[in-house]
Protein backbone atom coordinates (compact mmCIF):
# COMPACT_ATOMS: atom_id res chain seq x y z
CA UNK A 1 0.00 0.00 0.00
CA UNK A 2 1.20 3.13 -1.11
CA UNK A 3 2.33 5.89 1.02
CA UNK A 4 0.96 9.86 0.12
CA UNK A 5 1.46 13.28 1.47
CA UNK A 6 -2.31 13.22 2.31
CA UNK A 7 -2.25 10.74 4.99
CA UNK A 8 -1.60 11.33 8.51
CA UNK A 9 -0.10 7.89 10.39
CA UNK A 10 -1.46 7.32 14.19
CA UNK A 11 -2.76 4.90 16.58
CA UNK A 12 -6.26 3.15 17.38
CA UNK A 13 -6.17 1.11 20.39
CA UNK A 14 -2.81 0.10 19.80
CA UNK A 15 -3.05 -0.44 16.06
CA UNK A 16 -1.00 1.52 13.62
CA UNK A 17 -3.65 3.55 11.88
CA UNK A 18 -3.80 5.91 8.53
CA UNK A 19 -6.08 8.45 8.33
CA UNK A 20 -6.33 9.99 4.58
CA UNK A 21 -7.57 13.55 3.54
CA UNK A 22 -10.34 11.80 1.15
CA UNK A 23 -11.75 10.65 4.19
CA UNK A 24 -11.01 6.73 4.24
CA UNK A 25 -8.60 4.99 7.17
CA UNK A 26 -6.38 2.63 6.12
CA UNK A 27 -4.75 -0.03 8.37
CA UNK A 28 -1.98 -1.19 7.38
CA UNK A 29 -0.85 -4.62 8.92
CA UNK A 30 -3.82 -5.65 7.31
CA UNK A 31 -3.85 -3.83 3.84
CA UNK A 32 -8.03 -2.92 4.71
CA UNK A 33 -9.18 0.61 3.61
CA UNK A 34 -12.57 1.57 5.59
CA UNK A 35 -15.18 4.16 4.63
CA UNK A 36 -18.15 5.31 5.71
CA UNK A 37 -21.50 7.03 5.25
CA UNK A 38 -21.28 6.81 1.47
CA UNK A 39 -25.34 7.62 1.27
CA UNK A 40 -25.32 6.14 -2.66
CA UNK A 41 -28.72 8.28 -4.22
CA UNK A 42 -29.10 10.75 -1.44
CA UNK A 43 -29.44 13.43 -4.08
CA UNK A 44 -32.24 11.61 -5.85
CA UNK A 45 -34.12 10.77 -2.34
CA UNK A 46 -34.03 14.42 -1.97
CA UNK A 47 -35.51 14.84 -5.56
CA UNK A 48 -38.30 12.30 -5.15
CA UNK A 49 -39.49 14.53 -2.28
CA UNK A 50 -39.20 17.98 -4.48
CA UNK A 51 -35.78 19.51 -3.45
CA UNK A 52 -34.27 19.64 -6.84
CA UNK A 53 -30.21 19.42 -6.72
CA UNK A 54 -27.69 17.74 -8.82
CA UNK A 55 -28.24 14.36 -9.35
CA UNK A 56 -24.71 13.17 -9.24
CA UNK A 57 -23.86 12.64 -5.76
CA UNK A 58 -23.66 9.04 -6.96
CA UNK A 59 -21.25 9.33 -9.30
CA UNK A 60 -19.03 11.60 -7.50
CA UNK A 61 -18.91 9.72 -4.66
CA UNK A 62 -17.97 6.84 -6.50
CA UNK A 63 -14.94 8.86 -8.29
CA UNK A 64 -13.71 9.77 -5.17
CA UNK A 65 -13.92 6.11 -3.46
CA UNK A 66 -12.27 4.96 -6.75
CA UNK A 67 -9.46 7.26 -6.56
CA UNK A 68 -9.14 6.36 -2.74
CA UNK A 69 -8.75 2.60 -4.11
CA UNK A 70 -5.97 3.26 -6.36
CA UNK A 71 -3.95 5.19 -4.57
CA UNK A 72 -4.28 2.90 -1.23
CA UNK A 73 -4.34 -0.37 -3.33
CA UNK A 74 -6.03 -2.34 -0.24
CA UNK A 75 -6.72 -6.49 -0.13
CA UNK A 76 -9.96 -5.39 1.66
CA UNK A 77 -12.44 -2.56 1.67
CA UNK A 78 -14.75 -2.58 4.68
CA UNK A 79 -18.07 0.02 3.74
CA UNK A 80 -19.04 0.89 7.97
CA UNK A 81 -22.54 1.21 7.03
CA UNK A 82 -25.56 3.52 5.27
CA UNK A 83 -23.89 3.28 2.04
CA UNK A 84 -26.85 3.36 0.42
CA UNK A 85 -29.17 6.20 1.33
CA UNK A 86 -32.50 3.75 1.87
CA UNK A 87 -34.08 0.66 0.65
CA UNK A 88 -34.90 2.34 -2.57
CA UNK A 89 -31.17 4.04 -3.70
CA UNK A 90 -30.57 0.82 -5.68
CA UNK A 91 -33.51 0.79 -7.91
CA UNK A 92 -32.82 5.04 -8.84
CA UNK A 93 -28.75 4.61 -9.01
CA UNK A 94 -28.12 5.20 -13.22
CA UNK A 95 -27.34 2.05 -14.76
CA UNK A 96 -23.92 3.64 -15.23
CA UNK A 97 -23.06 4.29 -11.95
CA UNK A 98 -24.47 0.69 -10.67
CA UNK A 99 -21.81 -0.90 -13.40
CA UNK A 100 -19.11 1.53 -11.79
CA UNK A 101 -19.85 0.26 -8.00
CA UNK A 102 -20.08 -3.84 -9.19
CA UNK A 103 -16.63 -2.92 -11.26
CA UNK A 104 -15.40 -1.02 -8.15
CA UNK A 105 -16.44 -4.31 -5.85
CA UNK A 106 -14.93 -6.60 -7.70
CA UNK A 107 -11.61 -4.87 -8.23
CA UNK A 108 -10.44 -6.00 -4.70
CA UNK A 109 -10.05 -9.54 -3.09
CA UNK A 110 -12.46 -8.86 -0.35
CA UNK A 111 -15.46 -6.30 -0.04
CA UNK A 112 -17.63 -5.82 3.12
CA UNK A 113 -20.79 -4.20 3.86
CA UNK A 114 -21.22 -3.43 7.37
CA UNK A 115 -24.88 -3.23 8.12
CA UNK A 116 -26.59 0.65 8.28
CA UNK A 117 -29.70 1.79 9.83
CA UNK A 118 -30.61 3.13 6.44
CA UNK A 119 -29.53 0.30 4.67
CA UNK A 120 -29.67 -3.08 6.67
CA UNK A 121 -29.78 -5.17 3.85
CA UNK A 122 -27.25 -3.53 0.55
CA UNK A 123 -28.31 -4.70 -2.64
CA UNK A 124 -26.61 -8.24 -3.54
CA UNK A 125 -26.17 -7.74 -7.42
CA UNK A 126 -23.18 -5.32 -6.29
CA UNK A 127 -20.99 -8.26 -4.51
CA UNK A 128 -19.57 -8.62 -1.45
CA UNK A 129 -19.59 -10.00 2.31
CA UNK A 130 -22.76 -8.18 4.48
CA UNK A 131 -21.88 -8.31 8.19
CA UNK A 132 -23.46 -7.02 11.19
CA UNK A 133 -19.37 -6.20 12.73
CA UNK A 134 -16.41 -7.30 11.90
CA UNK A 135 -13.62 -7.59 14.21
CA UNK A 136 -9.71 -6.94 12.95
CA UNK A 137 -7.43 -7.69 16.00
CA UNK A 138 -7.75 -5.72 18.91
CA UNK A 139 -10.35 -3.22 16.77
CA UNK A 140 -14.17 -3.68 16.40
CA UNK A 141 -15.87 -2.29 13.20
CA UNK A 142 -19.63 -1.44 13.07
CA UNK A 143 -22.04 1.18 12.41
CA UNK A 144 -23.83 2.69 15.30
CA UNK A 145 -20.90 3.78 17.98
CA UNK A 146 -22.16 2.76 21.72
CA UNK A 147 -22.85 5.39 24.17
CA UNK A 148 -19.63 5.05 26.80
CA UNK A 149 -16.22 3.54 26.94
CA UNK A 150 -15.75 1.53 23.37
CA UNK A 151 -12.36 0.46 23.29
CA UNK A 152 -11.28 -0.55 19.66
CA UNK A 153 -14.09 0.40 18.33
CA UNK A 154 -14.34 2.42 14.79
CA UNK A 155 -17.46 3.09 13.82
CA UNK A 156 -19.42 5.73 11.58
CA UNK A 157 -23.01 6.89 11.66
CA UNK A 158 -22.19 10.64 13.27
CA UNK A 159 -20.88 12.05 10.17
CA UNK A 160 -17.89 14.04 12.65
CA UNK A 161 -17.23 17.77 11.39
CA UNK A 162 -14.67 20.14 13.45
CA UNK A 163 -14.59 23.85 13.89
CA UNK A 164 -11.26 25.57 14.52
CA UNK A 165 -11.65 30.03 14.99
CA UNK A 166 -8.04 31.62 14.69
CA UNK A 167 -7.04 35.08 12.89
CA UNK A 168 -10.67 36.59 12.87
CA UNK A 169 -12.20 33.53 10.67
CA UNK A 170 -13.11 30.14 11.58
CA UNK A 171 -12.41 26.93 8.89
CA UNK A 172 -14.92 24.02 9.13
CA UNK A 173 -14.12 20.68 7.76
CA UNK A 174 -15.27 17.02 8.06
CA UNK A 175 -13.05 14.86 10.31
CA UNK A 176 -11.84 11.86 12.11
CA UNK A 177 -13.21 11.74 15.38
CA UNK A 178 -10.80 9.54 18.02
CA UNK A 179 -9.07 9.50 21.79
CA UNK A 180 -6.65 7.27 20.85
CA UNK A 181 -8.67 4.26 22.00
CA UNK A 182 -11.30 4.61 19.71
CA UNK A 183 -12.25 6.45 16.15
CA UNK A 184 -15.85 7.77 14.15
CA UNK A 185 -15.17 8.19 11.06
CA UNK A 186 -16.30 10.74 8.83
CA UNK A 187 -18.91 10.68 6.25
CA UNK A 188 -17.72 9.96 2.25
CA UNK A 189 -20.57 11.05 0.76
CA UNK A 190 -20.95 13.64 -1.36
CA UNK A 191 -24.50 15.17 -0.02
CA UNK A 192 -23.90 13.67 3.55
CA UNK A 193 -23.13 16.50 5.57
CA UNK A 194 -22.12 16.69 9.45
CA UNK A 195 -22.35 17.00 12.66
CA UNK A 196 -20.13 19.72 14.76
CA UNK A 197 -17.82 16.98 17.35
CA UNK A 198 -18.65 19.59 20.27
CA UNK A 199 -22.30 17.89 19.88
CA UNK A 200 -23.29 16.34 22.80
CA UNK A 201 -23.42 13.14 20.74
CA UNK A 202 -19.97 12.94 20.94
CA UNK A 203 -19.39 13.55 24.64
CA UNK A 204 -21.48 10.61 24.87
CA UNK A 205 -18.97 8.15 22.97
CA UNK A 206 -16.49 9.55 24.66
CA UNK A 207 -16.67 10.91 27.68
CA UNK A 208 -15.60 14.44 25.96
CA UNK A 209 -15.03 16.47 22.88
CA UNK A 210 -12.55 14.30 21.51
CA UNK A 211 -9.50 15.29 19.59
CA UNK A 212 -10.01 15.41 15.84
CA UNK A 213 -8.14 14.72 12.77
CA UNK A 214 -9.38 17.50 10.15
CA UNK A 215 -9.82 16.61 6.59
CA UNK A 216 -8.38 19.41 4.69
CA UNK A 217 -7.79 19.85 0.61
CA UNK A 218 -4.25 18.10 0.60
CA UNK A 219 -3.61 17.10 4.06
CA UNK A 220 -4.63 15.97 7.30
CA UNK A 221 -4.61 18.07 10.68
CA UNK A 222 -4.06 16.90 14.30
CA UNK A 223 -6.41 19.24 16.27
CA UNK A 224 -6.39 18.92 19.91
CA UNK A 225 -9.97 19.33 21.40
CA UNK A 226 -9.33 22.42 23.70
CA UNK A 227 -8.91 24.06 20.23
CA UNK A 228 -12.47 23.23 18.99
CA UNK A 229 -15.27 25.83 18.97
CA UNK A 230 -18.96 24.69 18.22
CA UNK A 231 -21.09 25.84 15.30
CA UNK A 232 -22.73 29.08 16.09
CA UNK A 233 -26.37 27.61 17.21
CA UNK A 234 -24.68 25.04 19.10
CA UNK A 235 -23.75 25.18 22.84
CA UNK A 236 -20.23 23.79 24.09
CA UNK A 237 -20.39 20.90 26.16
CA UNK A 238 -18.10 20.81 29.12
CA UNK A 239 -14.32 19.22 27.86
CA UNK A 240 -12.23 19.22 31.37
CA UNK A 241 -11.59 16.25 30.39
CA UNK A 242 -9.62 16.87 26.85
CA UNK A 243 -6.18 16.36 26.60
Amino acid sequence: MTDRPQSHDFHIHGLAARADAAGVLVLPASATLIVSDLHFEKGSAYAARGQLIPPYDTRSTLRRLGEAIARHRPDRVIALGDSFHDLGADGRMDETDAAALQALVASVADWVWIEGNHDPAPPPRFGGTILHELAIGPLTLRHLPFEGPAPGEIAGHLHPCARVRGKGRSVRARCFATDGARLVMPAFGAFAGGLNVCDGAFGRCFGATPDVLMMGVEAVYPVRAAKLVPDRYQSRPNITAAR
